[in-house]
């Protein structure tokens, strides 16, 4: 296999590719060639050829993998699922996602204790958190951790409350609608109960 071209990208610094003679692209960097002396018109050997392939698949999905925690955060599990789903193998993602943990680029802790305040913040309750943490890969003890720093849930019910019965007595039908929507938000019957205990004094 021969090296037609080496072409430096415009775009992302340090990045090369390297065309092959059966057409193939691979995404370098400055190191692998070096490593393996490349230059247009090279030869490789098959030996070479092959772990010029494998080295350049790790290396595009390292880039993918650093160019999709520039759009948003996301947890471990997440971003292998990403990964595969592009066309990583299993074996290249779990090695992405662990060099990405070594770097500091993924931390379920962190990422938790992020999720929890962004849906607090937003009036959802407890359950609903629960099951986002869950949805997004992060394991039951790192969820219970995070969830135990979430904030007091009453001030999020109280305002929904005023602002669905606008100050109002409600009626059954009315009461039974706004309790559903308190429930969809992943507050519990407990905490509903008492909410609409503290309005009722309130109204007293």
């Amino acid at each position: 296999m021969t090296i037609t071209k080496l072409i430096k990208s415009n775009h992302v610094a340090g990045r090369w590719y390297a065309v092959l003679s059966d057409g193939a692209r691979l995404q370098i960097n400055l190191d692998m060639i070096a490593e393996y002396g490349l230059y247009t018109g090279r030869e490789l050997t098959e030996n070479e050829e092959r772990e010029l392939r494998e080295k350049a698949e790790k290396t595009g999905v390292k880039a993918r993998a650093l160019n999709a925690l520039g759009v948003r955060s996301m947890s471990s599990r997440e971003m292998f699922d990403k990964l595969v789903q592009k066309g990583a193998d299993e074996h290249t993602a779990a090695e992405t996602v662990a060099w990405l943990e070594d770097l500091g680029y993924l931390n379920d802790r962190e990422y938790a204790e992020m999720v929890v305040r962004h849906y607090a913040s937003k009036g959802y309750g407890a359950r609903r958190v629960r099951d986002e943490l869950h949805r997004r890969g992060i394991d039951r003890e790192l969820a219970d951790e995070a969830l135990g720093h979430m904030p007091d849930t009453d001030g999020a019910i109280d305002a929904l409350l005023e602002k669905k019965l606008r100050g109002g007595t409600p009626d059954k039908k009315e009461l039974k609608k706004v309790t559903d929507m308190l429930l969809r938000r992943g507050f519990s019957w407990n905490e509903i109960g008492a909410a609409l205990r503290r309005r009722e004094t309130e109204e007293e």
